[in-house]
């Protein structure tokens, strides 16, 4: 036995056990629904038509995937007119399991699965308290002393930021913009770590190198050639 059925605005002639895809119906895997829609049913030659559905006819499905067609893109450009449209969709599908076919109002064997309203609505009192207790639970206020610890660490972070990367040496600053490549500006930053003399550049290991080029906007590379420089002027 065939039927024709129609759902999602097409129709397909399905038989019993037959695997398709049809636009998506809401249900879980493993429910099974019902279409009611039918055609036309027959077997062999003898067909009957509905007008425009046989009346008593149904098709029962089992839901055995829920997934996504293929992309489908829509371009439209106007020429000469600087205007483009692109467009995509994909079609959200169900793919079912044809269960049954029934005839004259037969009631199927497997019962459809229920709507998600009525499953809402079925929900125990205890479960509604629960959801009523974990939102006033994400509402409650934080406590103050919580926030006051966070405020202590925004505020050592800040402080740790602030500190300068090297200790400035006492006495008088040399002049680093003699150095090709150190403009005044760069000499400030320089000067804002602590970095104030030929000879502190001179002395910078790899890390010191290292560091400077995480927290400052210079390369290593450059700090390398300003140290070379640095080496020549300290011996002056």
């Amino acid at each position: 036995m065939f039927a024709v059925i129609k759902t999602g605005g097409k129709q397909y002639r399905v038989a019993a056990n037959d695997l398709l895809k049809i636009e998506k119906v809401e249900a879980k895997v493993g429910d099974i629904v019902e279409i009611g829609n039918v055609l036309a049913h027959g077997e062999g030659e003898n067909v009957t038509f509905g007008a425009p559905f046989v009346d008593g006819a149904l098709v029962t499905a089992e839901v055995v995937e829920q997934g996504k067609n293929r992309t489908v893109i829509a371009f439209k450009k106007r020429r000469r007119q600087n205007s483009r449209r692109k467009i995509g969709h994909r079609q959200l599908l169900t793919t079912v399991r044809i269960a049954e076919i029934l005839l004259g109002g037969a009631k199927p064997s497997k019962r459809a699965a229920a709507k998600p309203e009525a499953k809402a609505e079925a929900k125990a009192p205890e479960a509604k308290a629960e959801v009523a207790a974990e939102a006033k639970a994400e509402t409650a206020p934080k406590e103050p002393k919580a926030k006051k610890e966070t405020k202590a660490e925004a505020a050592a972070a800040e402080e740790a930021k602030a500190a300068p990367l090297f200790k400035a040496p006492k006495g008088e600053a040399d002049d680093l913009t003699v150095i090709k490549g150190i403009g005044p500006v760069a000499a400030k930053d320089l000067a804002e770590q602590g970095i104030i003399t030929f000879a502190q550049l001179a002395k910078l290991s790899d890390k010191d190198v290292a560091k400077i080029d995480e927290h400052m906007p210079f390369s290593a590379d450059q700090i390398k050639d300003w140290r070379e420089q640095a080496k020549e002027l300290a011996k002056k």
